[in-house]
């Protein structure tokens, strides 16, 4: 009988998680590293004084992906987690106007918002449903979890990417069937939630607009982490090894073989296959010798695009907001002009957009009895735009909680305690994050399947990414794709044997 692969994992963010236990699920003997006292990496759980808060992801739209990690193993994932379906799915808030729209859980309900707005575009929303379908069954059911580690794997998508048009960037896309401004808004804005500018992300991540009519938006009772512990424990199940607090330096490359890990510490660590969920520049620059052979990309590291840095408040109120929604999309009186200094200025302005979480519109758990828990992500220039975040840090707290105070917060000032934030400099600490980015490389078209970051490298035969800078790229579906193309590698190659 052959012996276990030794598979081991750099990382525990979700795809890191799900790719050792795909690997585990085919007989692997897997070790899963993380540098810091918890799993999760983006997906970690704050604790403080009776308020929790989950780190980062917050949006469950592709609940069949945590469905299939505990169905490889017999398990049901509705025995250990309940998925609550929200609806609005995301309340706007435009600062301009004074106005509110609810992104709504119906098409119907949908189109009846729109049209407080504008008449036109309730017709001109199921035009852009219709668009999205389209991209959705090739970007998404088609190649989600499809390896682009061969230029003819992207070779062969040439056609249906023409006939979608997927050299207009979203804007663009959004544009040709959204006419009123603020609407325009609403539904461009879902390339940020994976770090891209709607103004230059390709259209092809307009799917996301279909991917939510298709499964819904939902929040995990008890929050992502409660998703993290549940994953934690089938792991545990199942005799996944898992390693906190260490640190890997360097992953040793040996005839075009990664044949170990060697931690802070020196322990050196034998393996057959190394999967990283670890930032895929960051493992490149950082964790490989030059002299090893590994060959990451063709555009080189000075030309890459990162996604924007993320400036991220934490806090609880001594009362609760009940009108404030569970996702609300803040929209300052800037759109392109503000993505503009953020992403090519990479100037941290005056003024800003927001997206705010209130987990305690859905479970009270997250807070004590009366008050209630947030979250606020601030995009922000990664770290080359130079901030001191030392120096910047409270003053953006500042006028956070000042524009969410004079808006749909009356009283906020008042009633905030327990609050802390996290930067782009912490990203670059805490997460390895090159640049500080908050989901590694942009998803410009230049930065899409075959040009993004291979799922496994294109010399050593044995090192695979399943990360958000690898294909498909960032967000829940995105890393968990990754682990998919990843299992999918590992089985052609094995086959190859």
């Amino acid at each position: 009988m052959p012996m276990a692969k030794r598979t081991i994992v750099i990382g525990s963010g979700l795809g890191g998680i799900a790719a050792a236990l795909r690997m585990r699920a085919r007989g692997d003997d897997v070790t899963l590293i993380e540098r810091l006292d918890q799993i999760g990496g983006r997906a970690r759980v704050f604790e403080r004084d009776g308020f929790r808060h989950d780190a980062g992801p917050t949006v469950i739209t592709a609940p069949f992906l945590f469905d299939e990690l505990f169905e490889l193993f017999g398990e049901k994932r509705s025995d250990h987690i309940t998925f609550v379906p929200l609806d609005p799915w995301y309340r706007f808030y435009f600062d301009s106007k004074g106005e509110q729209f609810d992104y709504r859980a119906t098409v119907e309900d949908t189109i009846t918002e729109i049209k407080r707005f504008s008449d036109d575009d309730g017709e001109g929303y199921r035009k852009l449903l219709v668009a999205s379908e389209q991209i959705f069954d090739v970007g998404f059911r088609r190649l989600a979890d499809q390896p682009f580690d061969r230029l003819t794997n992207m070779l062969a998508q040439i056609p249906s990417l023409v006939r979608l048009k997927s050299h207009l960037t979203v804007s663009q896309l959004v544009n040709r069937y959204m006419k009123h401004d603020l609407m325009r808004q609403a539904f461009s804005i879902h390339p940020l939630l994976v770090g891209g500018n709607p103004f230059n992300t390709t259209s092809i991540y307009a799917l996301i607009h279909f991917l939510e009519r298709e499964w819904g938006v939902h929040f995990a009772m008890g929050g992502t982490g409660a998703v993290v512990n549940a994953l934690h424990g089938l792991m545990q199940r199942h005799g996944i090894n898992i390693r906190l607090n260490t640190d890997i330096e360097r992953i040793n490359i040996d005839k075009r073989l990664a044949e170990s890990v060697t931690t802070t510490d020196g322990e050196v660590i034998e393996a057959d296959r190394v999967i990283c969920n670890a930032d895929p520049p960051t493992v490149y620059r950082q964790m490989i010798d030059k002299a090893a052979g590994a060959k990451g990309k063709i555009i080189p590291d000075s030309m890459t695009r990162y996604s924007m840095g993320l400036f991220v408040l934490y806090f609880g109120t001594k009362r609760t907001y009940p009108n404030v929604a569970h996702h609300t999309i803040w929209m300052g009186e800037r759109y392109q002009s503000l993505l503009h200094d953020i992403f090519n200025k990479k100037i941290l302005a005056e003024d800003f957009s927001l997206y705010l979480h209130r987990p305690t519109a859905t479970d009270a758990s997250f807070a004590p009895a009366g008050m209630d828990s947030f979250y606020v992500l601030c995009p922000v220039p990664n770290t080359m735009g130079g901030q001191d975040w030392n120096e910047e840090g409270q003053a953006l707290r500042d006028r956070i909680v000042a524009a969410l105070d004079r808006t749909i917060m009356p009283g906020l000032k008042a009633s905030i305690t327990s609050d802390f934030w996290m930067t782009p400099d912490d990203f670059k600490t805490d997460y390895r994050s090159m640049h500080g980015a908050g989901f590694s490389i942009a998803p410009v078209f230049t930065q899409s399947a075959w040009f993004r970051y291979h799922n496994r490298d294109r010399r050593v035969g044995n090192l695979y990414f399943s990360a958000a800078g690898a294909h498909p790229g960032a967000g829940m579906p995105g890393v968990l794709c990754s682990a998919k193309v990843v299992e999918n590698l590992v089985i052609r190659d094995e086959s190859a044997v």
